[in-house]
């Protein structure tokens, strides 16, 4: 019997939850938790510039600060490489495979490389692999992007295939590292534009890409759907400042805003406001920040399957209480705090979680 790739497409997934995501992966796949299965996860960042090992900073070219107020971050990782970016419009693909019975690094990046070159024919685009640089290439453009780190021969990181990317961001970069003014990068919309023909849907990429990785891997796959589909609330008073609640210590102990599950048959909107009311006393309307992201569940929460990977869905919204509106607290947290945009930055954990207030924050102006 082959192993199973159970293969999640998740949307938006903040960098550092990514990493988390992987190392939680990774520690299933060495458990056996389920026996047999490695894990592929098809996802969006938002804009990010990322470090291999083999990185040089002088190849991000864009000054700090400019790249600060465009919303980029940088993130040093272990996967080799020099620096690549990641946004919105990219498909990036994170396997967290076990390699002990087929111990051929190589095979395993050409596996990668082939799975992307297979999907560009499938829109009928011919790519494939340049003599001298890693990754999948149409003519001297690359569409797709490697990066593979092995530990104990578990896979992490993997590859970044152009959809849709704003190809303009590529500037802020030498894009791995590579100075040759004869290559460039593209996508697979800008190949199909010059065609003549419309790109598909991002769902209909990322089923043709782990189609192939699977095929050429020689793997049966499986699709998975989130396991745990949450809300977070931040509560707004008029002065700006964010309703801040600390779990008890069984809880994990850490601060949040309001957070919780969506129940069978609930929307996230009526959950949100449920949630709301259950853990602070307030019975108000939400706000949509239109932002939906995942993540996998922190072990030191895990109440779901412990011991076990649990990929969540989170929606976040807003909520604008009264001056003078203290909450009632539930069982669930110890003490609250009413803390502006930067302290509530340093006190939360998760950067889902933090980047909910600045949107909180930013609709409010």
């Amino acid at each position: 019997m082959p192993r199973v790739l159970r293969t999640y497409r998740l949307g938006r997934v903040e960098y550092e939850d990514g990493l988390a995501l992987m190392r939680l992966a990774a520690d299933a796949v060495r458990a056996g938790t389920p026996a047999a299965t490695d894990f592929l996860f098809l996802l969006e960042h938002p804009p990010v510039l990322t470090l291999g090992r083999s990185a040089g900073r002088e190849h991000i070219v864009a000054a700090p600060a400019w790249l600060e107020k465009q919303g980029f971050e940088i993130h040093e990782t272990d996967r080799g490489g020099d620096v690549t970016y990641h946004g919105p419009g990219q498909i990036v693909g994170y396997p967290v495979l076990d390699l002990n019975g087929r111990k051929d690094v190589r095979r395993y990046v050409g596996a990668l490389e082939e799975a992307m070159i297979r999907t560009c024919a499938d829109f009928g685009v011919e790519a494939g692999r340049h003599p001298e640089h890693r990754g999948c290439w149409v003519g001297r453009r690359k569409i797709g992007a490697i990066g593979v780190h092995l530990s104990r021969w578990i896979t992490s990181h993997g590859f970044a295939f152009n959809a849709r990317t704003d190809l303009a961001h590529f500037q802020v970069i030498v894009p791995c590292g590579i100075a040759d003014p004869r290559l460039g990068v593209t996508s697979l919309e800008a190949e199909l534009a010059a065609r003549g023909r419309a790109t598909p849907e991002q769902a209909e990429i990322e089923n043709r890409l782990a189609a192939h990785l699977a095929d050429v891997l020689e793997l049966a796959r499986a699709d998975a759907g989130p396991d745990l589909r949450t809300i977070s609330v931040v509560p707004v008073r008029p002065d700006g400042r964010v309703l801040l609640l600390r779990r008890s210590v069984e809880r994990g102990g850490f601060w949040q805003q309001v957070t919780g599950r969506i129940e069978p048959g609930e929307a996230p909107e009526q959950a949100a406001r449920r949630e709301l009311r259950e853990e602070t006393g307030a019975d108000l309307p939400v706000v949509s920040l239109g932002y939906r992201h995942a993540f996998g569940l922190d072990p030191s929460v895990n109440r779901v399957r412990p011991g076990a990977l649990v990929v969540v869905e989170e929606v976040a919204f807003a909520a604008r209480v009264p001056d003078g509106f203290e909450p009632r607290l539930s069982g669930e947290h110890t003490e609250h705090a009413w803390a502006t945009g930067e302290e509530a930055a340093a006190q939360l954990r998760f950067p889902g979680l933090r980047r909910a207030v600045r949107l909180a924050l930013s609709a409010r102006r």
